[in-house]
């Protein structure tokens, strides 16, 4: 199990950033898929500001929903794809916890992802390799 810091909305609910981007040769994403793989609606998408390979659009999140993050080198990537067991309080910061279900490095997976989250991997790909990104991939519109 591991502690994320997340942000909470405006009405107390915990949300996070989907986030990241490509450079020349490296990059990063993080994407948020529900409990089954499908893209959530987004409280808030970022036009404004510096957007290059940064935060772009704030999505509430719950239990059972997934963290995908996508980070290359060259294209050689790392995957891991998180689960949102619970969520913990601690004065101002608020913490999703997480379970690592999925991971992938060196150009295989440590035991094969559900066929319902290819979507969401294969998404987090492609935003970690997307030149200076500047907007959300995986939302629902």
């Amino acid at each position: 199990m591991k502690k994320v810091l997340i942000e909470k909305t405006k009405k107390g609910f915990p949300a996070l950033w989907e986030a990241g981007g490509g450079y020349t040769n490296t990059g990063e994403a993080t994407i948020i898929a529900n409990k089954d793989g499908q893209p959530k609606k987004a409280i808030y998408v970022r036009r404004r500001g510096h957007l290059a390979s940064g935060a772009h659009a704030l999505i509430p999140i719950e239990v059972g929903d997934y963290i995908v993050k996508a980070d290359h080198h060259r294209e050689d990537f790392e995957i891991e794809i998180y689960k949102i067991v619970d969520f913990e309080i601690k004065e101002e910061d608020t913490y999703a916890i997480v379970e690592l279900v999925h991971e992938f490095s060196r150009e295989e997976w440590d035991k094969e992802p559900p066929a319902y989250l290819e979507q969401a991997v294969h998404t987090a790909m492609h935003k970690a390799t997307c030149y200076h990104c500047r907007e959300p991939h995986f939302i629902d519109e």
